[in-house]
């Protein structure tokens, strides 16, 4: 299950992907029994049948409605579809998931609402919901949206007539890839701590955080384990021939064999605050623009060991580079500097990668429809520099008034060993549903949203 919110703890289980999230409290779970569709849902498992759905399943939802999944082109779907419905839909962006993961979608879109109580509101208001599988873990921002598309043009055979596009993290690069390469599908949108500005700087800030991290921990028990190339990924995240471990549980394990080392360091500097280790923490933070935080360490140094492989693959090559780049560590001497210049790994950018992470998704800007987006002003692992790209890109694209921007405060979760971390999209489902709700009064009325529609 792909969440974007994050606002109960993550204990134990931090980072049970690459993104940090945890369960929401599930809506009241309907009746397994046996499902009677009406005449009206008949015919749009008829509708959707002749329009191309393969593998079709209904079930019952609260108050009349129905569950629908099924394939499109071997893609799988799931449609939230209440009996009150007049042809308003939200199609949802999913987050990140570990690379090597199984893509999949919701089984139940309201008893496991990945919106964080947001698929929940729009049902009971009537409007349905629908979420398209990746054909790929990893990096997805192409196939989640051509896949939401075709998702989009099923939808549309059974009635949908206003469509919304809404996504966080990597959900957020969906939603604005949607809008700017087709500017007439949706009526208005949303992104959540979202990869809004683009892929490559969040990919540069990754990799100069674990380059900076592997110099500064070399010989000290808080180093990370494996490859130490960053143009590679220092786990695998497949189990090997001959290893009979699940490939999630084995995923889980590298993931802890990671935040291990990070959460020693963080353990060591709490019980000295002025010592060598709360100035590595530090720096490491400041080389990737990051808070000096566990969780804002401990995710995007997991996101860069388990996924760099996966980033090569789907773009084609590496699509950053550092080769001219000189880094200034705070708080070193300019000997110090030098030293850590010599040793940070030296790469070139792949053009072909980086036209396409240009694609898939860097946004020209010039989308036509309201745009809304929430981005905390700490994110432990989507820096809130992301959200402050999109307003320059869209700035000087002069279409600011397209777009309304909420800055909103951070949250902090206990974590394991009694250390404490900023949470990722750890957004109330309050702002998730006032998000949507500006956004929707925005197509409805045409009046951009206040300064404290989403608090």
């Amino acid at each position: 299950m792909r969440h974007w919110i994050s606002s109960a703890a993550l204990g134990a289980v931090f980072l049970c992907s690459a993104v940090a999230r945890a369960e929401q409290p599930a809506a009241p779970a309907h009746a397994a029994s046996a499902f009677a569709p009406t005449s009206a849902q008949a015919k749009l498992l008829v509708k959707a049948e002749r329009a191309g759905a393969q593998d079709l399943s209904a079930s019952a939802a609260p108050a009349g409605g129905m569950i629908l999944k099924g394939t499109l082109e071997g893609r799988a779907f799931v449609l939230a579809i209440p009996a009150t419905w007049r042809g308003e839909i939200m199609l949802f962006g999913q987050g990140y998931a570990t690379p090597g993961s199984a893509p999949t979608v919701p089984m139940d879109l309201l008893a496991k609402d990945p919106g964080g109580g947001l698929f929940n509101h729009l049902y009971d208001e009537g409007v349905a919901s629908g979420v398209a599988a990746f054909d790929k873990s990893g990096i997805a921002t192409e196939s989640g949206a051509k896949n939401t598309m075709r998702l989009r043009a099923l939808a549309a055979t059974l009635g949908g007539e206003r469509f919304y596009a809404v996504g966080g993290s990597m959900g957020g690069s969906i939603v604005m890839a949607l809008i700017d390469r087709y500017p007439t599908a949706f009526s208005g949108a949303v992104a959540m701590c979202g990869v809004t500005q683009g892929w490559r700087p969040l990919i540069q800030q990754l990799t100069d955080m674990r380059g900076a991290y592997d110099i500064l921990t070399a010989g000290t028990p808080y180093a990370l384990p494996g490859e130490k190339d960053l143009t590679r990924s220092a786990l695998p995240v497949t189990p090997p021939a001959g290893d009979a471990t699940p490939g999630d549980a084995f995923r889980e394990a590298q993931k802890m064999r990671l935040l291990t080392p990070i959460f020693g360091l963080f353990l060591a500097a709490k019980a000295n605050p002025a010592g060598p280790e709360a100035r590595i923490i530090q720096q490491v933070a400041a080389i990737g623009g990051f808070t000096p935080d566990p969780a804002a360490l401990g995710a995007p140094l997991s996101a860069a060991a388990l996924g760099m492989d996966d980033i090569i693959a789907t773009m084609g090559g590496l699509p950053i580079g550092n080769r001219a780049r000189v880094y200034a560590p705070p708080e070193m001497t300019p000997d110090e500097a030098a030293d850590f210049n010599r040793k940070m790994q030296r790469y070139d950018a792949d053009a072909a990668a980086v036209a396409y992470a240009r694609a898939w998704h860097e946004t020209s800007g010039t989308f036509e429809i309201p745009l809304v987006t929430a981005h905390q002003t700490i994110d432990a692992l989507v820096p809130f520099s992301q959200s402050e790209g999109l307003g320059r890109v869209v700035a000087e694209a002069g279409n600011s008034g397209r777009l309304a921007q909420y800055a909103l405060e951070p949250t902090r979760v206990p974590l394991p060993e009694g250390l404490e971390g900023f949470t990722h999209c750890g957004f109330s489902p309050g702002q998730n549903i006032a998000a949507f709700e500006a956004m929707r009064d925005w197509v409805r009325s045409g009046k951009k949203p206040g300064a404290d529609a989403v608090r």
